[in-house]
């Protein structure tokens, strides 16, 4: 499975520098606002929380929480991504911390963090197991992890609205998309159940899944539309 990764890295090599744009619109718009809205749900209530963005992308989790004043590292196995993630930081004035790091294995100490987000990366690892029980270890006594995910492995294709932000991805990129998904369909159960089987299992407690915020997330079929329902999924440590 570990050629999953290498498949990952190349697919959003790729996709990097559109895909920053399309996060960079997503910043200056009315989808950071309810983004951050569903962050803030969770987070702990107290300033300059520890925060650690895992599967980073371009940073966008990241860098909504930097402006709030919290201490973030966002992580990405793919190097173009972080590149774009610290372009973007830099260009808005904001010192989020960006390293390029396997998601599955993040090299830090044990209780380094208040709080782990996540955003479309979970339904990638082929060791999600493994990668839950790592992320407990790095979160302090009663730190929450919130998971932003859908069950892609397993979703229906469906026409997209014109103009539509990935509209221009080529068929070529929508192969390896769909050979991704081929590859790590048989070893997933079906999600969020399966998900709260491997984060009892990892340790974490008061687990809870919200699958309402795909609707609040998007009311319209808008420029930034995920068609796959989303739900949320946050743990305590």
């Amino acid at each position: 499975m570990e050629q999953i990764k290498e498949m990952m890295i190349d697919y959003w090599t790729q996709r990097a520098p559109d895909f920053s744009a399309l996060r960079q619109k997503e910043l200056s718009g009315e989808k950071s606002h309810l983004w951050l809205a569903e962050l803030e749900r969770y987070l702990p209530k107290k300033e300059k929380l520890r925060i650690l963005d895992i599967g980073t992308g371009t940073g966008f989790f990241a860098i909504l929480l930097a402006a709030r004043g919290h201490q973030v590292t966002g992580i990405d196995l793919t190097p173009e991504m972080i590149d774009e993630a610290r372009q973007t930081a830099s260009s808005l004035g904001l010192a989020a911390d960006f390293q390029v790091m396997d998601g599955e294995k993040p090299a830090f100490a044990p209780g380094s963090f208040d709080a782990i987000v996540s955003r479309n990366l979970t339904w990638t690892l082929p060791h999600l197991e493994q990668a839950y029980a790592q992320w407990y270890s790095l979160l302090k006594p009663q730190g929450v992890l919130i998971n932003f995910d859908a069950d892609y492995c397993r979703e229906e294709q469906k026409e997209l609205p014109s103009h539509h932000a990935h509209e221009n991805i080529s068929s070529q990129l929508w192969g390896q998309y769909e050979e991704m998904k081929r590859k790590l369909r048989p070893q997933q159960r079906p999600r969020p159940q399966w998900d709260v089987e491997l984060l009892q299992r990892a340790g974490f407690h008061q687990i809870a899944v919200d699958q309402g915020v795909w609707q609040r997330l998007y009311p319209k079929e808008d420029a930034f539309y995920n068609p796959t329902p989303i739900f949320a999924i946050t743990a305590r440590a």
